[in-house]
């Protein structure tokens, strides 16, 4: 079997993998993730992962932005990267570049029935477009069209689409993220940072401050992460009502996505953060966003609805893309 290059590029890690495929199997033989921050070209981490002498002929990587004519300008970092490029520069006989949620929908035939965890089952016989949405650094979404025999992933931008509110204090936290920026999109509240600003606006919105104890682990690491481990744990009750926010909002977006795409075949959730909160997102409420769509709630409810649990997606996904292309 031949090895194929399999690169997921986020704004906080990008992953990287010598992959081998058969049909829709994957099989990782050398993996390592780097923090993308620390570099200040894409060059510069292939060519440290590729020191170690391997001969790849087939590369393809899923990237955090939009891909046009083979050449990405990273959403959430400051790095250019072009297809041509890299085939010249590291020898390449075919190279490509997807948009990172295209690759995650390019990698669902990878994944087994133990790789998802079902939120709704659907209709038995539910079939047709998909749809993947996934809150991580920031929030990626894209679409599966479905021919009558196969799926065809697409990319979007979707998560950069205006945010919407539905309820008073929804109004009430977009004018606070008006203030902090000057266009608000769903990612500016469905994401890593939007869960910083969500539990900042929280503060104000409940009159409450931060303990003194979550005040040291927010200093001490990722903020992010410290509202979730506290809200998960039950310690402190603004951490809660803003993780619970967050749910409820990721179920209408993902009701709006799977709404545009006609995702009859199925929604997935992918992304760092799902799994981290699955007790609440098992709890009722994003489903209950989810649906909440007037007139077209029977047609969500048809709807499969799964998490994706196994992070690999994002790699498998390119590597059966190219190896699609090599065949």
């Amino acid at each position: 079997m031949n090895l194929f290059l399999t690169g997921d590029i986020g704004g906080t890690k990008t992953r990287l993998a010598l992959a081998e495929v058969e049909g829709t199997h994957v099989v990782i033989r050398r993996e390592i993730s780097y923090s993308s921050q620390r570099y200040a070209a894409f060059e510069t981490l292939l060519g440290e992962f590729l020191s170690s002498g391997e001969s790849v002929a087939d590369a393809a990587f899923g990237i955090a932005g939009p891909v046009q004519s083979g050449v990405v300008q990273t959403t959430n970092l400051p790095w250019r990267i072009d297809a041509a490029v890299l085939r010249r520069q590291f020898k390449f006989s075919r190279c490509h570049l997807l948009n990172d949620l295209e690759a995650t929908a390019w990698g669902l035939p990878a994944l087994g029935a133990d790789d998802l965890l079902t939120l709704q089952a659907g209709a038995a016989d539910a079939c047709g477009n998909q749809a993947v949405i996934a809150a991580g650094t920031g929030l990626g979404e894209a679409g599966l069209y479905w021919d009558g025999t196969a799926h065809h992933p697409f990319a979007t931008e979707g998560g950069h689409a205006t945010f919407s509110p539905r309820d008073a204090r929804e109004l009430a936290l977009l004018h606070y993220m008006q203030q902090q920026h000057e266009h608000v999109s769903w990612e500016r509240v469905l994401s890593g940072m939007g869960l910083r600003d969500l539990y900042d606006f929280m503060l104000g919105h409940l009159g409450a401050g931060t303990p003194q104890w979550l005040a040291e682990e927010i200093a001490a690491g990722d903020k992010a992460a410290a509202i979730s481990a506290a809200a998960l744990a039950g310690r402190d009750e603004v951490c809660a009502e803003t993780l619970r926010l967050f749910v409820d909002l990721y179920g209408a977006e993902a009701g709006n996505l799977a709404l545009k795409i006609m995702s009859c075949g199925g929604l997935f959730i992918g992304g760092g953060i799902a799994p981290k909160i699955l007790p609440l997102l098992q709890d009722g409420a994003f489903l209950q966003s989810f649906l909440d769509k007037g007139r077209m709630q029977p047609l969500l409810a048809a709807m499969p609805v799964r998490v994706i649990l196994n992070d690999r997606a994002a790699l498998y996904g390119p590597a059966l893309y190219a190896a699609r292309r090599s065949a």
